[in-house]
């Protein structure tokens, strides 16, 4: 099939990201401009900022990824490009623009849903280390898609050349990565917050502040309606065992109402003015220790423990509730250092194979796009000509 080359375009969020992947299995390139520093200032992202960002940026992101690769236009098979879900101008920046590429090339446009892309993410990275495609294409696998904007459990099976996903758990309010990110603002740290918690989280004590998770009940007066949360606008969360349910809103409130019970307030928005003038996370003890008071130290490490181990525990019920053989984690929040030693940790003990992508590849890049439409490219499922943005687009079915 040609030369089995697909550019990627991803602009689902707040990273406009281009990607060359040869036949869904090596990356040629991958390219990504951030927009930490426009968003920074506000503590998450600005909608109207992010599709101005996208626009100033799509152009060059492309170019730079072809020239990387060392391919022409005229040398690719396909265009991918994610279709949702995301922020709707966002989205539109990058589908506009890989239409008129696909056009202008008389070449097929595919579309990628991003969480479907997430997990291609590690298939990419398995495949690249040099495991057997045979045995990915044969082999079924739990998925955990954990993000800033998704908390998702998904089976997928390999069908036909084809991939399928059955919707298993999800996030009932706020995703992982969301209460990551408000905590964060809360004391007073840097944009997003999943790095600035993981890297003060070496420094504090996880069991100082005892969080707890109670079991998520399905709410009677919704009748499997979905609840009017950005994090679940998608996929009635009657039909799911409330086993495989998350809620990270009530952590968030507890961090609140901690913070305002010890009187740490003002050192948080102390905080929050020496931040903004360096947007790294501290990279040693000693930068930490003068940036937080050991209490702020103890409560973030608690927090993450606590989060953490809440997606533990409920990715390994299901995966013993399934009798699966490997774990896929994947999203903004599998970069997380703890969360990448726990899972490694149990599936170790447990005999059961847990797989991440490479800490670029668990962020929003293109390549994890490419790579997902390479079986579409395959099986002839090619977009439509009126193909638009779905901001609130589903994965799978429900299981």
């Amino acid at each position: 099939m040609g030369t089995g080359f697909i550019l990627g375009i991803e602009t689902s969020c707040d990273e406009t990201a281009a990607a060359v992947v040869e036949r869904g299995a090596r990356t040629l390139s991958s390219v990504v401009a951030s927009q930490i520093p426009t968003h920074a200032p506000y503590g998450g992202v600005v909608p109207e900022l992010a599709s101005r960002e996208h626009l100033r940026a799509i152009v060059p992101v492309v170019r730079q990824a072809l020239r990387r690769a060392g391919v022409a236009l005229g040398d690719l098979d396909a265009v991918a490009v994610t279709s949702g879900p995301g922020l709707a101008g966002a989205l539109l920046v990058g589908i506009t623009y890989a239409k008129a590429l696909a056009f202008a090339q008389g070449i097929p446009l595919i579309a990628v849903n991003h969480l479907e892309g997430h997990i291609h993410a590690v298939l990419l990275r398995e495949q690249e280390e040099g495991h057997g495609q045979s045995e990915l294409e044969r082999e079924p696998a739990l998925a955990l898609v954990v993000s800033g904007g998704h908390t998702h459990l998904y089976l997928a099976r390999p069908e036909h050349g084809l991939w399928t996903y059955s919707l298993l758990g999800r996030t009932v309010d706020d995703a992982a990565g969301e209460a990551y990110d408000k905590v964060a603002k809360l004391l007073g740290l840097g944009y997003p917050g999943g790095p600035w918690i993981d890297a003060l989280a070496r420094c504090g004590n996880p069991e100082a502040v005892p969080f707890s998770f109670a079991q998520v009940k399905t709410k009677a007066h919704l009748a499997g309606k979905t609840p009017r949360t950005k994090g679940a606008k998608t996929a009635p969360i009657a039909k799911l065992d409330p086993r495989f349910l998350f809620s990270f809103s009530g952590i968030k409130t507890a961090v609140l109402r901690y913070v305002e019970l010890h009187r740490m307030r003002e050192e948080a928005e102390a905080r929050a003015l020496r931040v903004m003038a360096d947007l790294r996370p501290p990279q040693t003890r000693e930068e930490a220790r003068a940036l937080c008071s050991q209490a702020t130290l103890d409560l973030v490490a608690s927090f993450q423990h606590a989060v953490v181990g809440d997606l533990l525990k409920k990715t390994f019920a299901a995966q013993e509730n399934l009798g699966a053989g490997r774990i896929l984690v994947t999203g903004g929040v599998a970069a997380n250092r703890e969360l990448r030693e726990r899972f490694a940790a149990e599936g170790l003990a447990r005999g059961v194979r847990v797989a991440f992508p490479t800490p670029a590849l668990s962020t929003d890049n293109a390549a994890m796009i490419a790579a997902a439409a390479w079986p579409r490219l395959c099986a002839g499922e090619f977009a439509p000509q009126d193909l638009t943005a779905e901001p609130s687009l589903a994965l799978g079915t429900s299981a």
